[in-house]
């Protein structure tokens, strides 16, 4: 099947033939034309998945083919060529007519290859954000719950997201400040438009303006090529900015300013062109106290703060913890291709009452190691001794079985579960010496080894294990 379909039209044969010998071999379906009059009976007749042709081109003009390809197909990422000095203001004009990019000849093959690649994944994810945008409202798994605070914060995002308003999440790490900016970029009228990220804490200082903004070739040492910034990639579409106050002051006064004039300026270049791009940006820091102390700059603080937004804390919103939990554990069987688990109450109860300082994200990993160390269901003895102590076991009447903490299970099922948690607990009183154990049980090793597998037993359920089991690993 072919990676997509491209329509290439250039007046030159050779040139057709030359970005046609690039493309094909990577997987593309080729079609080309000689004329612009050629070329829009093609685009009447089928859609392409990109567009590759010259400006100058006899008869009706590249630009005229880029208007009338644009009215038949309005999401048809298209790359124009230029092969002359004097194509230059055609080629500005095709970019301010909707271009996503260009070429100049003689023609690289590494460019044309990049740029069809990156077009064509940009086509993608437009169609990819319609198709959500058209199933409505959805939130992701992290910005699950009914307290509160997230109702509080769906509201809110449903009031900004539609409008061109700057946003500014607050929050602590792991929180889901980034779901939060996707969201609003997801119900925005920017849905179509790329959603571009910046961690502008992981960017050593030296290079964030290259990355926001781009370079020339040849503006500081390692610049081989020319590159589009963050800014330009997001043309369309929204910008985040995670962690923004660990930006240099330096890199905030050139982003201050495009905010301000919607300009970008590659580093290198003394040209600037025009971009439109809507900025939500993200912090854990105390951007206030940032300002009094001189390490961020006010007039940049309240760019980008019009609508802040907090992004609660899991302690916050304790109550949410079971249905949460209950995702994250079914998502984490799922993916490492296990049977769902079932929970006991007491576990949710167990999770419900800690205070979650790593936040939703800490939630989560929890639970996919609950998930994946566990039997066949979760119960206390899989809940990490991090989360809390594990209560002692009290000491039942002769001849009682306290059964509390299985909750509603079939018949069938009641026995391998007492059989599981007894092994558990005579493996953890011997220390999880096998000989004892099995001793203990009153069956010999070769099969308690055998119990131990299939209830998918092992010393996670009791944390780290001695160095030695009787020379055989558990």
């Amino acid at each position: 099947m072919a990676n997509g379909t491209i329509l290439v039209v250039d007046d030159e044969p050779n040139i057709r033939r030359t970005v046609r010998w690039v493309l094909e071999p990577e997987g593309y379906q080729l079609t080309d034309a000689g004329s612009a009059e050629e070329a829009l009976k093609l685009l009447e007749a089928e859609p392409f998945d990109l567009a590759i042709f010259d400006v100058k081109l006899p008869g009706m003009s590249g630009l005229e083919l880029l208007d009338k390809a644009r009215e038949l197909w309005r999401d048809l990422p298209i790359i124009v060529m230029s092969g002359h000095a004097t194509d230059a203001p055609d080629v500005v004009d095709a970019m301010r007519r909707g271009a996503f990019n260009y070429f100049t000849k003689p023609l690289d093959s590494d460019r044309i290859k990049v740029e069809v690649r990156n077009a064509l994944a940009l086509r993608s994810a437009r169609a990819e954000a319609r198709a959500g945008a058209a199933r409505g409202p959805r939130y992701d798994d992290e910005m699950l719950g009914d307290s509160p605070a997230m109702v509080k914060l769906r509201e809110d995002i449903a009031k900004v997201a539609p409008t061109n308003g700057r946003v500014l999440v607050l929050g602590e790490s792991g929180t889901g400040k980034e779901l939060i900016a996707q969201e609003i970029h997801r119900l925005s009228k920017r849905a179509a438009g790329p959603f571009v990220k910046v961690n502008c804490a992981a960017i050593p200082s030296e290079l964030i303006e290259s990355e926001l903004f781009g370079h020339e070739k040849g503006s500081f040492s390692g610049a081989g090529a020319r590159r589009r910034g963050q800014f330009e990639v997001a043309d369309g579409g929204t910008l985040f900015l995670d962690e923004i106050g660990d930006m240099s002051l330096s890199a905030q006064a050139k982003v201050l300013r495009t905010l301000q004039t919607g300009e970008v300026t590659r580093v290198g270049s003394e040209k600037a062109f025009t971009v439109d791009v809507r900025v939500v940006a993200a912090t854990n820091q105390d951007l206030e106290a940032m300002v009094k102390e001189g390490t961020f700059r006010e007039d940049l603080y309240f760019r980008l703060a019009v609508v802040p937004l907090r992004s609660p804390a899991l302690r916050d919103r304790l109550d949410d913890v079971p249905r949460l939990a209950e995702r994250f554990v079914l998502l984490a069987c799922r993916d490492n291709g296990l049977k769902p688990k079932p929970i006991d109450p007491p576990v949710l109860e167990r999770l419900r009452t800690y205070r979650w300082p790593g936040n939703v994200r800490e939630l989560r990993n929890v639970c996919e190691r609950m998930a994946i160390m566990s039997g066949p269901r979760l119960t206390l003895a899989d809940v990490p001794e991090a989360i809390g102590p594990r209560p002692a076991a009290a000491e039942a009447p002769p001849g009682a079985a306290d059964l509390s903490g299985y909750g509603e299970v079939a018949l069938k099922d009641l026995r391998d579960l007492v059989e599981r948690d007894y092994i558990l607990k005579k493996l953890e009183e011997h220390d999880w010496n096998i000989t004892q154990a099995a001793q203990a049980l009153g069956v010999e090793r070769t099969n308690l080894h055998k119990k131990i597998k299939q209830h998918g037993l092992s010393r996670a359920h009791r944390g780290p294990a001695p160095d030695e089991e009787d020379g055989e690993p558990v």
